[in-house]
């Protein structure tokens, strides 16, 4: 009971500031060990001397992406209501919520594995795969489809830690299933092991995502947390699916709309020179990105349940304060990932492939990206306090911009008229209308802010 009122007392009572980078601190380092497992995979992978296997793996980077979007729906608005109810006073409220997200989730995921497995290879022409990657695009897929089984529930679990600051469980689970993940990859993969190749690095990622649910399972079951799993609580209702779902949509449309972006790019560089080449450089470059992705969304993980508690509890101030440190901390991890990216553009692709025109058009690729990375950042940020405002249908909008709205046209038009170069100006033009956008909406999310939270019930 003391070390749930201690969970309870930094989303209250801490200062913002400090609140949200102790909880930012253990679950960035978290979603860091999380890209392990797709960096690893993209190395070892490399080590096969196969261009192919490494086209084949960037290949199923929008499958990836599609499978965490979905994850997120549930897991994210969960998380934001179960955030809201603690900061009511309601603990019973929010242990109804996260156990009626989780049981949905383990049906969401089998269903998920089924149909990914009965059309995987539709699926992978979709996303862009060649006569020649299809065979091992398909192998690699396989297993991302049977990790859905574990991926969906743990995720849900995973963000209710957060909501109630359990971040160290969270940390915990995924650290280890990454570190399992580097040892098992060569076991699995390599002549003198199991020498399965590219369908090797999938299984041990499946298994080690697998040994990440265990673990928050355990958690939740042994009573150590202080939203509770109960049988009874698991109670699905219309109006609690449509409540969680319209809160976690534009979280997960982000994904979505990555997805999209990254699959519609795949399709742009088919009929270019050296497109497999294209292909396998955007790949390592998209698994690169995720690990900004990631920094950013670990400060996020931070910033979301501080807020959702403050707003939940109508601390005004509070609320502003957490919003004020959220928008500088996510422009200057921007610019910070920014920089290094650019600056070791050349040494960090040389890490997964040695092949000249791989690393000088996955360069070019990763520069481009993240010339004004500080849009990410803005538009996540905005995303979630209009989430967590209880304005979903604008952060929908936000959500959709930068790699929806702007990208998808600029990415159909800009490789036709001038190439791979088309290629890497889509992003700069897309992240440019994107920060326009959001600095014209900042001052309508202080004002939606405060208007909704004095129509809020008071709690107990």
């Amino acid at each position: 009971m003391d070390a749930n009122k201690d969970q309870t007392s930094i989303l209250g009572n801490a200062k913002p500031s400090q609140a949200i980078v102790k909880l930012a601190l253990p679950a960035t380092l978290a979603l860091l060990a999380k890209a392990v497992y797709n960096i690893v995979d993209t190395a070892y992978i490399g080590m096969l001397d196969s261009d192919i296997a490494l086209t084949a793996v960037g290949v199923t980077v929008p499958l990836l992406l599609i499978m965490v979007s979905i994850e997120n729906i549930f897991a994210a608005g969960a998380a934001v209501l179960a955030g809201r109810q603690l900061g009511a006073k309601d603990e019973e409220g929010a242990s109804r919520t996260v156990t009626t997200i989780i049981g949905l989730s383990v049906v969401i995921g089998a269903v998920l594995c089924v149909g990914g497995i009965l059309f995987i290879e539709p699926l992978m022409r979709v996303f862009g795969a060649s006569d020649a990657s299809l065979p091992l695009a398909k192998d690699y897929a396989f297993w991302m489809f049977v990790a859905a089984l574990a991926n969906l529930p743990a995720q849900s679990m995973n963000c209710a830690a957060r909501a109630e600051s359990s971040v160290k469980i969270s940390s915990i689970a995924v650290i280890t299933g990454a570190l399992l993940n580097v040892v098992l990859d060569p076991i699995f993969m390599f002549d003198w092991g199991l020498g399965m190749g590219v369908e090797g690095a999938s299984l041990a990622t499946t298994v080690s995502q697998f040994v990440t649910f265990f673990i928050l399972a355990w958690f939740y079951l042994s009573g150590r947390s202080v939203i509770k799993l109960h049988l009874g609580s698991f109670r699905p209702s219309w109006k609690l699916i449509k409540t969680v779902t319209v809160i976690g949509v534009p979280t997960a449309v982000i994904q979505i709309c990555l997805s999209v972006a990254s699959s519609l790019t795949n399709i742009a560089a088919a009929p270019l020179p050296d497109a497999d080449n294209i292909i396998a450089a955007y790949g390592v470059v998209q698994r690169l990105i995720l690990i900004g992705c990631y920094v950013v969304m670990g400060f996020m993980q931070g910033y979301q349940p501080v807020a959702s508690y403050a707003f939940g509890a109508k601390q005004e101030e509070r609320f502003h304060q957490s919003v004020r440190f959220a928008l500088k901390g996510s422009l200057i991890l921007t610019v910070l990932v920014a920089a290094a990216y650019i600056l070791l553009s050349r040494p960090l692709i040389l890490l997964f492939n040695q092949n000249p025109v791989i690393v000088d058009c996955g360069r070019w690729l990763l520069i481009s990206q993240v010339a004004l990375y500080p849009a990410f950042g803005l538009c996540y940020m905005m995303t979630i306090t209009y989430q967590t405002i209880g304005a979903s249908g604008y952060g929908l909008f936000l959500s959709m911009i930068r790699q929806g709205l702007f990208y998808v046209p600029f990415i159909l038009v800009l490789p036709r008229l001038l190439g791979v170069t088309g290629i890497y100006l889509t992003q700069p033009a897309a992240d440019l209308l994107t920060i326009l956008v959001c600095l014209c909406s900042i001052r309508s999310m202080k004002q939606i802010a405060s208007a909704n939270m004095n129509r809020l019930p008071e709690g107990d």
